[in-house]
């Protein structure tokens, strides 16, 4: 069932991994490459313009920011992966800051990640792919940027997912952060998930 969320607050972005948030409520984690359109896609889903700012330089997340949804849930936007400009002792900084976010983190209910429709897979995304594989935490593949492609072209896209692996039962979405595709959709997945393990009312949609 689609959940309805009222009020989305920024509580605080993370540079150490000490200062990672732990046992409170449970998180649905976003990840993917720098510029896939991960702040604009969490807007759009809580309804609100700014609330993760959008950046026209890729690779400006450098933290791990925590979004309070209703008081019970936490949005979590990873660093976007593989920006070039960023040095190696930089880069290595924000691989352990994420491998210590997902280390023993037991409140992770979904990992949305998130790979730009109009290029099949990078080799930086099938590397993200098979490290949330071998996590084991329910997870689904939103397709970002779908408004840019011709209906043809979305009728083709499972196809460009072809060099990475999925599970059977993984939920591949369409998404349009400009149009609402596919909205309903994670929110519905968002919804069953909350419903099914942590008992939290949801509203209709």
């Amino acid at each position: 069932m689609p959940i309805n969320f009222r009020n989305t607050a920024f509580e605080k972005s993370v540079f150490e991994p000490k200062k990672l948030i732990r046992d409170k409520f449970p998180e649905v984690t976003f990840i993917g490459r720098s510029n896939v359109g991960k702040s604009s896609l969490l807007n759009c889903l809580v309804s609100r313009k700014e609330i993760a700012k959008v950046s026209q330089t890729p690779g400006k997340t450098r933290s791990v920011n925590y979004y309070l949804i209703d008081g019970k849930l936490y949005f979590v936007d990873l660093p976007g992966f593989g920006y070039a400009k960023r040095g190696k002792v930089e880069l290595k900084k924000y691989e352990d800051l994420i491998e210590q976010y997902f280390t023993d983190n037991g409140k992770i209910i979904l990992i949305c990640h998130l790979i730009d429709s109009r290029i099949p897979p990078t080799e930086l995304d099938t590397i993200a792919n098979e490290f949330i594989m071998k996590l084991n935490y329910p997870y689904c593949i939103l397709l970002t940027k779908v408004d840019k492609l011709k209906q043809s072209e979305k009728a083709s896209l499972r196809k460009k997912l072809s060099n990475i692996q999925i599970k059977v039962d993984t939920e591949i979405i369409n998404f349009s952060s400009k149009t609402g595709e596919g909205k309903k959709e994670v929110l519905s997945l968002i919804g069953t998930i909350l419903d099914d393990n942590y008992k939290v009312k949801t509203e209709k949609f």
